[in-house]
């Protein structure tokens, strides 16, 4: 987080278990005042790469598409947390890729959610599985 704050990056936290009502209004307050939001999807616990409904709930209050994005790196380091983070290391070569957005509609019932966290799940694995083709040793 102190990475993002240097960068000019504002934050908001908050998850399902913890302070999600909040996180939520904050970042929607956040894009209402012409800020671009990014989620990680799989939430603070996992199981990682299992996006949860988070993402999509905020694109219906917001409006805004999601666009799914993965990155791999040539070399990186691998964080021993429950997502098994990379950090890419020095001099790396990274590949970032993204993929179609997704667009939730502002009146979509609790099962157009479900199919769309279902649908957001398939292109993140999409993505991930088509940058991580480009540098497949990093452990």
């Amino acid at each position: 987080m102190a990475v993002a704050l240097a960068s000019g990056i504002a934050t908001a936290r908050g998850s399902a278990t913890r302070g999600a009502v909040g996180g939520c209004l904050r970042l929607v307050d956040a894009y209402r005042n012409g800020r671009s939001l990014a989620v990680l999807p799989d939430g603070p616990r996992g199981p990682r790469y299992i996006a949860k409904p988070g993402a999509v709930h905020l694109a219906k209050a917001t409006g805004a598409p999601i666009y799914p994005l993965a990155y791999a790196a040539s070399r990186a380091w691998r964080l021993k947390s429950w997502d098994r983070l990379i950090v890419p290391k020095p001099f790396a070569r990274l590949r970032i890729e993204i993929g179609a957005p997704l667009s939730v509609p502002r009146d979509a019932p609790p099962e157009q959610l479900a199919g769309l966290r279902a649908e957001l799940q398939t292109r993140l694995n999409e993505v991930s599985t088509s940058v991580e083709a480009y540098f497949p040793a990093v452990p």
